[in-house]
């Protein structure tokens, strides 16, 4: 049985977890990776060198999004293709373990299932979303 108190407080956990991690991976392609040095690996691995900016991009609109409980259903499935494209193109050959050289996939399957779940349950509590529609909803009223 799902717990009506408590469960907006798991969606919102979630929620921080999720869009921290995206901010912490596109912080990584940008401060340390350089976002030259992402494009040129994507171009390393077949793909159009420009998606590197359009998935930093993407990771850093989706994470803040995640947090601040934004359109948090479609912004994670909005997501979700970025990581099964890591999988894909990089992490998928070295095997499922992420310790295995290279990194599996398993962090980026478990971090799928929870963008999955934050699609299912919602935005949860204290999002920017529920407080925008709530002043609409009892403006109207």
């Amino acid at each position: 049985m799902i717990d009506s108190r408590t469960a907006p407080y798991a969606a919102l956990l979630l929620r921080l977890t999720l869009g921290g991690l995206f901010l912490t991976h596109a912080s990584l392609k940008l401060f340390v990776f350089t976002p030259a040095g992402t494009a040129q690996f994507f171009g390393s691995l077949g793909l159009p060198p420009a998606l590197a900016y359009l998935t930093i991009v993407a990771e850093i609109a989706g994470g803040l999004a995640l947090i601040a409980g934004f359109y948090s259903r479609v912004v994670a499935l909005a997501l979700i293709p970025i990581l099964l494209g890591a999988i894909v193109t990089v992490h998928g050959p070295a095997g499922f373990f992420f310790t295995n050289p290279k990194g599996g996939w398993e962090f980026l399957a478990l971090w799928i299932v929870g963008l999955i779940a934050i699609a299912l349950i919602g935005d949860g509590a204290y999002a920017v979303r529920q407080t925008v529609v709530g002043k609409r909803q009892a403006a109207a009223a």
